[in-house]
């Protein structure tokens, strides 16, 4: 199987600079609601005792890759992606995106059964939904995988340039439009399988640069604040949500933020357990301590 990579969608990345002496804190997340949503508050400086925060909007491809480097100083990826993060960054128990009913589709033109022998667009080599997809497709021989921008998939599927697509996020609520077919649903798939939720994005605080226990305060009080009084957001959601309508943008945010957005506890942090022990067992992903044992958790 070859991965070929299309290019990602441009974002101005971190120069690992950490926050103090007047310097703000370097914040990467992604545009979606979700992620606006619990940062509302931080970013626009109504945390009691939080930094200025400097924000780069970036596709999780492009944050996986650029926490590779210690780009930001807090920054979300995928949870697939801890194994070569970890030594760089403390997993903070909050502020992430894990749920039940919320995962990654495989989408199709038709009624294909099998992806052997065929081309596969998927968001990103290291995120969650790709590592999902392997675990779930053993067995099968796609011909080709190709890493393209998330907003390319379900357009590229429905003109035949890919013969299928790995969706995530507010896709699953607008695949029928592009006249696609859901292959698959990786998120039932797995939590049939393992009876657990599905981590999918994680909240990453950069060693030596940020005191995790402080971040995990700041981002707990900035998710309090947005249930508190979500009408508080709607303006910031609605800047970045990239032309969601507005039902869209609500049921996004009602999928994605929750309990675990809060505390990721015993679930949580079983759930990405077991997503990283599979991969590590299937070759996939290289052999890591457990997400509990090497994060700040407290």
């Amino acid at each position: 199987m070859v991965v070929r990579h299309k290019g990602a969608r441009p974002g101005r990345v971190g120069n690992g600079r950490g926050y103090g002496g007047g310097v703000a804190l370097s914040l990467a997340i992604s545009p979606c609601p979700n992620d606006t949503f619990v940062f509302d508050a931080l970013v626009h400086g109504r945390v009691p005792g939080a930094p200025p925060v400097e924000v780069t909007y970036a596709d999780v491809d492009v944050t996986n890759t650029a926490a590779e480097r210690g780009a930001f100083d807090l920054v979300k990826v995928s949870f697939a992606a801890l194994p070569w993060l970890l030594d760089k960054y403390h997993l903070l128990p909050c502020g992430g995106a894990l749920g039940r009913g919320c995962g990654p589709l495989v989408l199709t033109r038709g009624d294909r059964t099998d992806l052997s022998g065929a081309t596969v667009a998927v968001p990103g080599d290291r995120t969650t939904a790709y590592l999902l997809f392997r675990l779930w497709a053993a067995g099968q021989s796609p011909a080709r995988i190709e890493v393209v921008p998330f907003h390319e998939i379900m357009p590229g599927v429905a003109t035949g340039r890919y013969d299928a697509g790995l969706v995530i996020h507010e896709a699953r609520f607008t695949y029928h439009r592009h006249g696609l077919t859901a292959l698959v649903d990786l998120g039932e798939w797995w939590e049939a399988d393992t009876g657990l939720p599905i981590p999918l994005g994680a909240i990453l605080a950069r060693r030596g640069a940020v005191d995790p226990e402080a971040a995990a305060g700041w981002i707990r009080e900035s998710v309090r604040q947005a249930w508190a009084d979500p009408a508080a957001s709607r303006d910031y959601v609605l800047a970045h949500a990239q032309e969601m309508e507005l039902d869209v943008v609500d049921r996004h945010i009602g999928l994605y933020v929750n309990e675990f957005t809060a505390d990721l506890g015993d679930a949580g942090f079983a759930a990405v357990d077991a997503l990283l022990g599979r991969a590590a067992d299937a070759g996939l992903v290289p052999q890591t301590s457990s997400s509990r044992a090497t994060a700040w958790t407290s």
